[in-house]
């Protein structure tokens, strides 16, 4: 385990159980939200690669404008 870890669960250690119990859910829920992203990410690679194809073929065709001239 990383050393950062260990000394945030040594602090966490100090605390009363039901902070305890908020923090570890926290933790559980932010990495539950991780491995989601993650795997989103994963699956829709073919189609970012396919929108930022067609982006740049925009661009490149003259087809788009920066946003600076938008605002």
């Amino acid at each position: 385990m990383r050393h950062a870890l260990v000394s945030a669960l040594e602090q966490v250690e100090k605390l009363p159980p039901e902070e305890q119990d908020a923090l570890a859910a926290i933790l559980v829920e932010e990495i539950a939200s991780e491995q989601h992203w993650s795997q989103s990410f994963a699956r829709s690679g073919h189609v970012l690669e396919s929108l930022a194809a067609e982006a740049l073929a925009e661009f490149n065709a003259g087809k788009s404008r920066s946003l600076d001239e938008l605002l």
